[in-house]
């Protein structure tokens, strides 16, 4: 008899695959891609997944028999577990890390998971006995673990039971979500079933002569009722005029009664329109990207800002739907997925579905469902990074929307992917075409496209051929000298903004530091208060009067003295939107003023509203964060102000230059999108800063080329790639011992290609000190070959004992 064994990939950051044994029956049942639970280690249980299924019994261990199976079908396809491993093989990190990291948590169920009850849930009656003891159990108890559970059911396999709960939504699994999902129940009004032949009806109005806003109700009640169509409990209130006392009064009379209907949670409008005709260059640069896909495989679609890629993307999009493919759309922030939703949703309907982090785990849950099972409302997929982990079947296009943005690179926790190279990756997979659209791409991605690795279609007139806006730089160190500043407005912008109000438009202000001021600073002693955790001052936020550390949340109330001497001479230094947002109410008091940033966004709709609010016109300023940089569109905004453009310029990076070019001609084309050209106004103290100029001339080139040189010059990116090696640990010696034993011996192998070790800017976040190490890999060293002798020393240094608690990061092309 042939002994059968699977092997599972755990969620956990562990390299290797695990062998479980499985009997004949199983082996029957079981394919690649299904859940099982399993137990590891001496209590924990896991849900692992099937990667391989074979005759070979493990060498160095006994395998353990597996629990139970959770699937009835594969829910992860055979092209996402080679997606998986391209990942979990180029950016260095555990298979198990890529699982985790794909899967929506629900379907991740471990013994120490923590179930609560869903308030929401009604319908007891369709719960199996087990599933009613722990529904019964959470109702005295606010949570349980899936250990607890099992006490309870005094059984072992309680895993599939879980699961069925989570199915009809009666518990739901603590993440951090910001609004928890509870099923969107409407509340509607019918008459009680004693009410149905007229004669009746008539006694009833009668009985309720005196009751006079009572038998207003039930009048409107029955004109309502003549359109055949279920009556919300809202209508009603408002066409009667009554108020929701009154409905539930004749409730209690047994006149009326109340039920519920459930909707969707995620439900477009089902109308479509007909796509918008493309301009000429619009149209001309169509064909020319579906010409460079007979030959390529990836295309980049340079489009100036505003030059309406939007339409040429739903162009490509119907053609691809039309042959009964998927589409994935990425987008770099949640921000922008508002706008493109309202958009796509215009053209296609309910054919989209979006996937992001601020929804809730049930709502992810579901568009996992419906992608795996090809569904029709799941043919355009929106997301961001995270959705390239989706179980797509037929992918027949990506298309990458800002591809420059950094948003787009994970940096905690593992996997450290890029979502733009993983996608470009996907495609090839499912044979699929992919289009990267920016206007301003990054360096490497322009450079294979002029090296001719990629396809390059050009975009260089605005829709409508609006001109690009007049961009201005302001010298505020003139300005300070001539006292010409107001706060931190020059005279210059703040004439400027009143041109714009006065015509009844709109103004974007853009300043990328959140809070009211970055830096408390004593005037007799000169010290600043700062974070007891990490290396940072504290911010400074007004509306609530507290300093605030942006690296680990720690909070406190703002002291009234300098704690190192006494004094009350506590001066703020720098400025964030809180304060611009403050100072511009002083200056105009009649107009509406909104900020957004990440304190203002917080939960699922805190974008929208925002966002709502200015297209709707009820703000006529908005200030805000990079976030307002992303693509955009709001068409009466006149002018967009850049308030402090050296921050962006003078950081420590290779790309801060690069960076600064794209935010400030990103924010500046927010501006003079429909009808007349815009204005845009940078304050710098360092006007003939080379980027400046090329921002003001919008010169895409000339900023390309003169990186380029320096990139080469530098020995960086697109030339040389890099690997990035961060140590952690709370003891700063033990950090410092183990960066120096790390360097010599990567020194060794890799000679002056290794720079380090060095400390960031901030080297010490809650409590850890940080160090790094970077190793530039020349163009023509084998890239497998070094990642090899990485993993290699690092298996090495993680053999000493000392040395094992530090936390040992890699991040391949770490930026």
């Amino acid at each position: 008899m042939t002994n059968h064994f699977i092997d599972l990939i755990l969620p956990i950051p562990l390299q290797k695959t695990f062998t479980y044994s499985v009997t004949e029956d199983e082996v029957n049942f079981l394919q690649k891609g299904m859940r099982v639970a399993v137990s590891f280690g001496k209590t924990k249980m896991y849900t692992g997944l099937v990667f391989k299924i074979h005759t070979t019994a493990p060498t160095f261990y006994e395998a353990k028999e597996i629990n139970q199976i959770l699937d009835e079908t594969p829910i992860v396809s055979e092209q996402q577990l080679q997606h998986w491993q391209w990942i979990a093989n180029y950016y260095m990190c555990a298979l198990g890390d890529v699982y985790r990291a794909s899967l929506p948590s629900a379907f991740l169920l471990e013994s120490e998971t923590i179930i609560y009850k869903n308030e929401a849930f009604t319908d007891d009656v369709s719960l199996e006995d087990n599933e009613f003891l722990i529904f019964e159990a959470l109702q005295n108890q606010s949570q349980l673990t899936i250990h607890q559970v099992a006490a309870i059911l005094g059984k072992k396999k309680v895993m599939p039971i879980v699961n069925e709960l989570i199915k009809k939504s009666a518990i739901y699994i603590k993440e951090e979500i910001y609004e928890t999902y509870k099923p969107k129940l409407v509340k509607y009004v019918r008459l009680h079933a004693n009410y149905n032949s007229d004669d009746s009806l008539n006694a009833l109005l009668e009985e309720l002569t005196r009751a006079k806003k009572q038998r207003e109700a039930v009048l409107t009640f029955f004109q309502l009722s003549t359109t055949k169509k279920p009556i919300k409990a809202k209508d009603l209130e408002t066409a009667a005029n009554v108020s929701s006392s009154i409905l539930k009064s004749l409730v209690t009379k047994n006149i009326f009664e109340f039920y519920h209907i459930q909707t969707d949670r995620i439900n477009f409008k089902g109308d479509t329109n007909d796509l918008k005709t493309l301009n000429e260059f619009q149209s001309k640069a169509l064909s020319e990207i579906k010409e460079t896909f007979t030959t390529k495989d990836v295309t980049l679609l340079h489009g100036i800002t505003s030059s309406g890629k939007t339409e040429v993307y739903t162009k490509l999009i119907q053609e691809v739907l039309d042959t009964g493919k998927q589409v994935l759309f990425l987008l770099p922030e949640i921000a922008l997925t508002t706008q493109i939703i309202a958009r796509l949703e215009f053209y296609f309907g309910n054919q989209i579905s979006v996937f992001h982090s601020k929804y809730s785990m049930n709502e992810r849950v579901e568009v996992w469902n419906n992608v795996l099972e090809n569904k029709t409302k799941a043919q355009i997929i929106l997301g961001a990074r995270s959705s390239v982990f989706l179980p797509f079947s037929n992918l027949g296009l990506i298309v990458v929307d800002e591809e420059h943005e950094t948003s787009y690179k994970q940096f905690e926790p593992s996997p450290r992917y890029n979502a733009r190279d993983a996608a470009i990756v996907l495609a090839k997979i499912h044979q699929a075409k992919i289009l990267l659209g920016s206007a301003t791409p990054s360096l490497e991605t322009y450079f294979n496209a002029q090296q001719n690795k990629y396809g390059f279609v050009e975009l260089n007139r605005r829709f409508g051929n609006v001109q690009l806006p007049k961009i201005e730089l302001i010298d505020v160190k003139e300005k300070h000298k001539k006292r010409e500043m107001n706060g931190h407005f020059s005279d210059r912008m703040l004439k400027l903004i009143q041109q714009a109000l006065d015509e009844k438009e709109q103004v974007i202000l853009f300043q990328n530091r959140r809070g009211y001021s970055p830096v408390v600073e004593c005037k007799t002693c000169g010290v600043s208060p700062e974070c007891p955790n990490c290396d940072v001052t504290l911010t400074f936020h007004k509306y609530k009067h507290e300093l605030r550390c942006h690296y680990c949340n720690y909070q406190r109330a703002m002291p009234n003295s300098c704690a190192a001497c006494g004094s009350n001479t506590l001066d703020t230094k720098g400025f964030g939107t809180e304060q611009i947002e403050l100072e511009l109410k002083d200056l105009f008091p009649d107009f509406k003023i909104g900020r957004m940033d990440l304190d203002t966004t917080r939960g699922k709709f805190g974008y929208q509203k925002i966002i709502g609010a200015f297209e709707a016109r009820e703000i006529d300023i908005l200030v805000g964060t990079q976030m307002l940089s992303k693509g955009l569109d709001f068409e009466n905004v006149s002018l967009v102000g850049v308030l402090n453009a050296d921050t962006m310029l003078n950081f420590p990076d290779f790309r801060a230059h690069e960076r600064a070019y794209q935010m400030m001609v990103q924010v500046s084309g927010r501006a003079g999108r429909s009808k007349k050209q815009g204005n845009v106004a940078i304050q710098t103290y360092n006007p003939y800063h080379k980027i400046l100029q090329q921002v003001s001339t919008t010169n895409y080139i000339e900023m390309y080329k003169e990186q380029l040189q320096d990139r080469w010059q530098y020995k960086y990116p697109p030339y040389y790639r890099l690997i990035k090696i961060t140590l952690k640990h709370r003891d700063y010696n033990k950090v410092d011992t183990g960066v120096n034993w790390l360097f010599k011996a990567l020194y060794n192998v890799f000679g002056e290609h290794v720079l380090g070790p060095t400390a960031p800017a901030v080297s010490r976040i809650r409590n850890q000190y940080i160090k790094n190490i970077v190793i530039k890999i020349p163009p023509k060293q084998s890239l497998a070959n070094t990642k090899n002798s990485v993993s290699k020393i690092k298996n090495t240094f993680e053999a000493f004992k000392d040395f094992r608690p530090i936390r040992f990061i890699i991040d391949v092309d770490a930026y």
